[in-house]
């Protein structure tokens, strides 16, 4: 058998349950909120519909790697994995809306929440970065 699949089965279920436990809350209030014709007309009155897409899947996607973090993987696959889980929901959640009175697919919607995930990941990535620079500086300065 495979090395990645003897590793994957040793992760024990309540580690992943509770690991995965905010994405599906996320993407409940995200289906929830997707039934509704306007769920937040003060908050989509005020701002503008794309920003509140991306910044609402730069979440989805922040959840999804807080899900697979404890998986044995690497930054890159696991970045790739939350942008194309946030894609693949973003995509299933506009078809959603088809079905859903006074709501409407739109590509644009799914674009805009794709590049939020995108954002979202490459912000963790730089942070990741600036603090593996600051830690090795730090360790360079003591010696």
């Amino acid at each position: 058998m495979p090395t990645f699949i003897m590793q994957y089965a040793r992760k024990p279920v309540r580690t992943r349950l509770v690991s995965w436990t905010p994405a599906i809350l996320y993407m409940v209030l995200i289906f929830h909120s997707s039934s509704q014709s306007d769920p937040a007309p003060i908050l989509t009155a005020n701002v503008w519909d794309k920003a509140l897409h991306c910044s609402g899947y730069a979440v989805l996607a922040l959840a999804y790697l807080w899900a697979l973090r404890v998986e044995p993987w690497t930054w890159r696959r696991m970045a790739l994995a939350a942008v194309l889980l946030t894609s693949l929901y973003a995509a299933t959640d506009e078809f959603h809306q088809r079905f859903t009175p006074g709501r409407m697919s739109d590509v644009q919607d799914w674009l805009a929440d794709t590049l939020g995930s995108v954002v979202a990941v490459t912000l963790v990535a730089a942070v990741k970065r600036g603090a593996g620079r600051r830690a090795a500086g730090s360790t360079v300065n003591r010696v």
